[in-house]
């Protein structure tokens, strides 16, 4: 690892008042505050398995964006100008591409640069090599790459209109996560290499553009007959994950003067209904680990075949309409990705072996946002639900997969996508509090995202921080605190406690009596929260009979009918009760099973049902195969890529 000094350079290209290849108004401004200190400090790069960069020799610093989307063909294209600083002497910058059809490469005077592609990697893609006259001492250069994207492309999903809300108009979204932004973007694709980027996208004049970036041109310009050109800047360096666009029939709506909700027009009431208290959870948020340093924050409610429930796209939280239940049950998602413009957007894991300091952080932040805005007894209930999750997780994966940090050479870093960075994490952080105490806790948490604001983060960064600015030489506390089982073990060690809702108690006892023969008129489903019904409906006897029931077919049709499961709209209570009606074989809910695969494609659905139907052999193999070839053209890559795994991709 190199050390590199970066004094100067970003904020040189915060105040930069030209887009490659085409005007920025200079009038507009930049709406956030300025860079601090860290942000401009030297950097040591961590070695990223998943990226080809070569970083501490050459990097990408600002990328601009001059692109052109094509509906019919299915593809972005144009150029990416990027800024590029390098190590004296240095006389090439390698970059990441996958699946990119590029057509040149200049220097900024429009000279030909020499360029070639490496060998294709089916995670990786392939790498891309320029070659420039050796650099000087502190010099930047911009190099000119004009490309295409394909119709496949992993990051893009193209939809007919027939798959929007309207019906009437295409759309595109981008899912950047985690190393799919080189399949619409040519630069250096690792989260520990931070960019600005710019963008000039020119669409249909009757569709709106938004970016993860601060909106230039709110009506659009012209560009010729029936297309629009839309311009951004975003001023903050983030990783290239974080470069997101969304394209569609878009309407806007305000929660209050810097944070609202775009979705399609039809969708726009609801939306804004429901995620309304969007705006105080901004206000909780400052209140705890300090000022919102994006500017605006700002959703995009997308069509259903989005695979995540979000992404915390600086700016414009992008998030799945399954979070629109109608009685803000599931907000806790807008809490996760507001909570991420501190931890993984601010602070950001290096690499995605270390996916915790992102995940794990940011569920910890996310309850005490819902705690602030809830009251303790709903936060006991989130928290309750993770930690089942996690036990699941502790089950089922290997050993080696339990750890914090781990080790993703060779694999896919979607590998690590589990509840262990994410539930595990957020535990070791709720040991680290509960050890020195909240107030404690706090405000050494405040500081790390001051002192790291801005950063690359890597587990060994986070130790030596947590040393210096909490334990201060404490060896009795630092013995308590187990910091190194915690990350580099697997299982939980000895100081994990289990969080406890006290009102899980009498779910639990509903459960217990309803599988021991009781009616399901007995259960107070009417009165419970939403948690609680995903308590109720995820509850499991101590001992499942052999063969993996637990309930009657009697039993499961009471369940039904008596709960109304069959025209249940909550998306996460759907989910907990097919995943009990696949387990015992139960006919009946094949129906509701096949509407929810083939209407929405969050991953976190339907990856796991399809899991579960394949496991179920002779009965609920052809129905994952018949259901899959119907639903798959409907899902993001994301999403296909994972259930292809499971199910082999239809013929």
């Amino acid at each position: 690892m190199t050390r590199t000094t970066l004094a100067g350079l970003v904020s040189a290209l915060a105040l930069t008042t030209a887009l490659a290849g085409c005007g920025q108004p200079a009038e507009v401004k930049s709406d956030m505050p300025p860079l601090p200190a860290s942000a401009t400090a030297p950097i040591t790069y961590a070695r990223d398995v998943h990226s080809y960069a070569q970083p501490e020799i050459a990097r990408v610093r600002n990328v601009a964006l001059d692109l052109t989307a094509d509906f019919e063909r299915k593809i972005l294209s144009g150029t990416a100008t990027l800024t590029v600083m390098a190590e004296p002497g240095a006389t090439q910058v390698v970059l990441d591409t996958r699946n990119l059809d590029i057509r040149s490469v200049k220097d900024e005077a429009g000279q030909p640069l020499q360029f070639v592609l490496g060998a294709a990697d089916p995670i990786l893609g392939q790498s891309l090599t320029v070659t420039f006259p050796p650099f000087t001492a502190g010099e930047s250069r911009k190099i000119v790459i004009d490309y295409a994207t394909r119709p496949d492309a992993s990051a893009l999903q193209w939809l007919t209109p027939s798959q929007t809300a309207g019906g009437e108009k295409p759309y595109l979204f981008s899912q950047g996560q985690a190393i799919l932004t080189r399949t619409w973007v040519p630069t250096q694709d690792s989260p520990g290499i931070r960019q600005t980027y710019e963008a000039r996208i020119v669409a249909p004049a009757d569709l709106t553009v938004v970016m993860s970036a601060q909106h230039l041109t709110p009506e659009g310009e012209s560009a010729g007959e029936g297309q629009k050109a839309w311009r951004f800047r975003m001023t903050n360096p983030i990783p290239p994950y974080l470069i997101a666009i969304g394209i569609g029939d878009l309407e806007f709506a305000a929660f209050d003067e810097r944070s609202g909700v775009w979705t399609e027009p039809s969708r726009l009431k609801a939306a804004h209904d429901e995620l309304v208290s969007t705006a105080d959870m901004v206000d909780a948020a400052e209140k705890l680990y300090g000022p919102y340093r994006w500017g605006r924050y700002d959703l995009l409610v997308l069509p259903p075949s989005f695979p995540f429930g979000g992404m915390e796209n600086p700016r414009l939280t992008f998030a799945t309409p399954t979070i629109i239940a109608g009685d803000q049950s599931l907000v806790s998602l807008v809490a996760h990705e507001l909570a991420h413009s501190w931890s993984g957007n601010l602070v950001t894991n290096a690499t995605w072996s270390d996916m915790w300091l992102n995940e794990g952080f940011t569920v910890y932040f996310e309850n005490r946002i819902m705690e602030a805005l809830y009251g303790r007894e709903r936060a006991l209930m989130l928290q309750s639900l993770g930690w089942s999750d996690l036990q699941a997780n502790l089950r089922d994966l290997p050993a080696a997969d339990t750890r914090l940090h781990i080790d993703l050479t060779g694999r896919d870093p979607d590998d690590g996508l589990s509840d262990i960075p994410y539930e595990k994490g957020a535990a070791f952080l709720r040991t680290i509090e509960a050890t020195v105490g909240r107030e404690r806790f706090d405000a050494w948490l405040k500081g790390y995202f001051e002192r790291n604001a801005f950063t690359p983060m890597t587990d060994v960064g986070f130790l030596k921080d947590i040393r210096q600015h909490l334990i201060q030489g404490d060896a009795a506390l630092e013995a308590r605190l187990q910091l190194d089982n915690w990350i580099y073990q697997p299982g939980l060690p000895s100081n994990a406690v289990a969080p406890v809702s006290n009102a899980f108690v009498p779910v639990d006892a509903a459960a217990r009596a309803f599988t021991l023969g009781g009616p399901a008129s007995a259960v107070p489903w009417s009165g419970w929260s939403t948690q609680e019904r995903q308590r109720f409906l995820g509850w499991r006897p101590a001992s499942v009979p052999a063969g993996g029931r637990w309930l009657t077919d009697a039993q499961l049709a009471d369940l039904e009918s008596t709960l109304k499961l069959r025209q249940e709209g909550n998306a996460e209570v759907v989910f907990a009760w097919l995943q009990i009606a696949v387990a015992h074989r139960y006919q009946a809910a094949v129906p509701t099973l096949e509407h929810f695969l083939t209407t929405q494609g969050r991953r976190k659905f339907v990856l796991p049902l399809f899991e579960s139907l394949w496991a179920q052999g002779d009965w609920g193999q052809p129905i994952a195969r018949r259901i899959y070839a119907t639903a798959r053209p409907g899902y993001h890559p994301v999403t296909t890529g994972s259930v292809d795994d499971v199910v082999g991709r239809p013929n």
